[in-house]
Formats: structure tokens, C-alpha cells, sequence
């Protein structure tokens, strides 16, 4: 909990799926890229060459951390340009028409690659989403066949903590068609659910800077050694002719210090204050209800809780908690300022009423029991409130 002097009111940010604060590590190591190793780290002189040792060996505490070692990397602005440049960077390499499978559930960053791919030529198919928001495994079995390109799963859905089953479909893919490439989403799980990429047998995985205490404007695409892409920016030639343009020292160093530094109790953490915040949250509101994996359930990811509250509708308690100093959030922060009602959780099944009413709280390692507690307080006080003026 944040408070700037004894008498302010306390701070307590639960909307870490939308952006973490930088850590002080990192603001200091980009600090320091900025002062000191701002040079271009094209150039051949010795301070540049100290800029390109700042990447390298950021590239490098990455790809150990994803059990990636030995394989590509490819810095981008973000998860949204690296799933870009995975998806459409590979789909320019086939020859030929065929069928692309996106989860129902993803990101906009996934989703949106489909009228792109649809002018190329290629069919889009969107695999079912079960009530818990993880992946239909016998629909996209049946959906499966030799003109498969591409599979596109999210690692974990960012409106609900769905961990998706990727092993599963990895196995459906060997077995149905085998010379699928897989690309992964891991925007919301990188570092906070397991990952070794080597072991996987995927083809790309993405990720973002600012979800991981990282700065915004950073984040990288893994490719393995032996997948065939082609770049979408074109210049440069800079991260191996893939993504042209002069590299942000500053902000890759800074990502670099945020995966070196990220809590190894992080996960545990986070779990213990989800289930801390859910057992608040549902003695306060009996009728309250997860939207997505139980807790218990392995497909449920430690740092995000998706609630329905009703009958009180999600903007009109996300703004009362925020006169507590309570920020949280209606769903997904890339299509929230659109105020519809979240794609996610109609493609699950929920009525519009259990979607309109949804909030989701995401956590980080930095937030403490007492934030959990005057959370689960404010949520009571106002929903005891608001409950008696909603329409029937």
C-alpha cells in the first residue's frame, strides 16, 4: 500500500494486466543507458560497442529466463508488434492459401492480424473458448487438417487468468498437422506461469516490457532457430533483418534488469493474495461469482481474478473504488476506453448482465496483505451502497 504521508489517503493498484509501475532497478539501469551508453549501437566505435554489450546481455537473461537459450530474439516496441511481426512475418512465407486458427479469446494484437491475413488469401478460423476461458480441445480437433499455417494461444488470457492448455495442443498439432507453427502469446505470462521454450515444441512467443516492471515501448519476440518469418519493418536492417530501426538501449537494458530482478517468490505471492482477495470478496458479497478457473484449478493463472458483482454494474463500482483509492479495471485497458461489453467473457458464455458486472483485479509481487484488505473493505462498503440503487 502507497501513501505519500501519514494523513493521505492509501494507494492500492490492482490493475497490474494493464501496466506495472518500472521498478527502481530498472529506472536506474535505463538511467544509466540513457547517460551513459546512449550511443548507437550500430556504430563501430568503443561507447557503442559498450550499448550493443547492454543488449547482448540483456537478450541473453532473457532467453535463459524462458528457456530459450540458443534460440532468436527479436526486440520490439511491444507485445502487440511482436505478435504482429510472428503472425504476419510468417504467413508472407507460405506459398500457398490456408487455414489460420485464432484462440476466440485473444488479444486484440492476435485477433486484429485477421483481416490482413484474410486479403492474403488465407482462411481465419477462431478456436471455441470453454466457460472457464481456457481452449475447447476436442473443437479445435476437429478443426485440424493438413492446410493448417498457424496456431495462435494466448498463455494466459488477460481478462480472466486462464491458463491455456499449450502442451495439449502442441500434442494435437504432432499428431493433425504436424507442420503447423504455433505462436504464443505470452503477454501475461511470461515469468508468472512457467515457461521453457526449448521443451514446448512452439514456433514464436511474445512478450511485453511494461507488464513485467519493465517501461512501456519494449518488448521481444522469441523465434525458434530453425521458423522461417519475414520482417514487416523495413530499414535498417537491425535485429538480425527482422525489425529494422535504431534499437531503445535504454529500454531493452531496462527490460533485461526487470527479468533479472523479478521476485522468484512472485508467483507464490501473488496466488496466496489472490486467494486472500477472493475469500474477502466473497464473504462480502455472497452472490459474488469468478469469472474463469476456479483457484484450485491448474488453468488458473496467480495474479489475475475476474469477479462478477452483481447487480452492480463494473463502472459504476471501478469508479466508487476509485474515491478509495482502488484502481482496478472492466476488462481488458486496450478496449476499455471503447466501453462494450468484453468479447472475452460473451465468447465464455456469460450473459450480458454477469459481463457487465465483471471486474478484474490483477496483481504484482509488490502488493501486500494490507492492500488485499482495504480492498476487499471498500468493495464492501460501496457495493452495499450502489446494490440498493440498481433497477430491477
Amino acid at each position: 500500500m502507497n501513501a505519500q504521508n501519514t494523513t493521505a489517503k492509501p494507494v492500492v493498484y490492482l490493475d497490474n494486466s494493464a501496466t506495472t509501475r518500472p521498478s527502481d532497478a530498472v529506472v536506474a539501469a535505463m538511467l544509466q543507458a540513457m547517460q551513459q551508453n546512449w550511443h548507437n549501437p550500430s556504430a563501430l566505435y568503443q561507447p557503442a560497442m559498450q550499448a550493443e554489450k547492454g543488449m547482448t546481455a540483456a537478450r541473453e537473461t532473457i532467453l535463459k529466463a524462458a528457456g530459450a537459450s540458443g534460440h532468436k530474439l527479436v526486440f520490439t516496441a511491444g507485445g502487440t508488434e511482436a505478435d504482429n511481426l510472428a503472425i504476419l512475418g510468417f504467413i508472407k512465407t507460405q506459398r500457398r492459401p490456408g487455414r489460420v486458427l485464432l484462440f476466440a479469446a485473444e488479444h486484440p494484437a492476435v485477433l486484429n492480424c485477421q483481416q490482413e491475413m484474410e486479403r492474403m488469401g488465407h482462411k481465419v478460423q477462431h478456436i471455441p473458448v470453454t466457460r472457464t476461458g481456457t481452449a475447447d480441445l476436442p473443437a479445435l480437433e476437429a478443426m485440424l487438417g493438413e492446410d493448417v499455417h498457424l496456431i495462435c494461444i494466448m498463455q494466459v488470457n488477460n481478462e480472466v487468468g486462464a491458463i491455456q492448455p499449450i502442451e495439449a495442443i502442441v500434442k494435437l498439432r504432432d499428431r493433425l498437422c504436424p507442420k503447423a507453427a504455433i505462436h504464443v502469446d505470452g503477454v501475461q505470462g511470461f515469468l508468472r506461469v512457467p515457461m521453457n521454450f526449448s521443451r514446448l515444441g512452439i514456433q514464436s512467443y511474445a512478450f511485453s516490457g511494461h507488464k513485467l516492471h519493465a517501461s512501456k515501448g519494449v518488448g521481444g519476440l522469441i523465434i525458434r532457430r530453425d521458423h522461417r518469418i519475414a520482417p514487416i519493418v523495413f530499414g535498417g536492417g537491425q535485429e538480425g533483418d527482422l525489425r529494422s530501426g535504431t534499437e531503445n538501449v535504454p529500454g531493452i537494458v531496462g527490460l533485461g534488469e526487470a527479468v533479472r530482478t523479478y521476485p522468484a517468490d512472485g508467483c507464490a505471492h501473488m496466488a496466496a493474495l489472490k486467494r486472500r482477495l477472493w475469500e474477502g470478496l466473497s464473504q462480502a458479497v455472497p452472490t459474488a461469482r469468478i469469472n474463469g478457473p476456479e483457484l484450485d484449478d491448474p488453468a488458473s493463472a496467480p495474479h489475475v481474478l475476474n469477479v462478477s458483482l452483481q447487480p452492480v454494474r463494473s463502472q459504476t463500482m471501478l469508479f466508487a473504488l476509485e474515491g478509495d483509492g482502488v484502481y482496478v479495471s472492466a476488462g481488458s485497458a486496450c478496449a476499455a476506453h471503447k466501453q462494450k461489453v468484453s468479447g472475452v467473457l460473451t465468447a465464455m458464455g456469460l450473459s450480458t448482465a454477469e459481463a457487465d458486472c465483471a471486474l478484474r483485479f490483477s496483481l504484482c509481487p509488490d502488493n501486500t496483505e494490507a492492500d488485499i484488505d482495504y480492498t476487499v473493505a471498500a468493495v464492501r462498503k460501496h457495493y452495499d451502497l450502489l446494490k440498493a440503487f440498481v433497477r430491477r
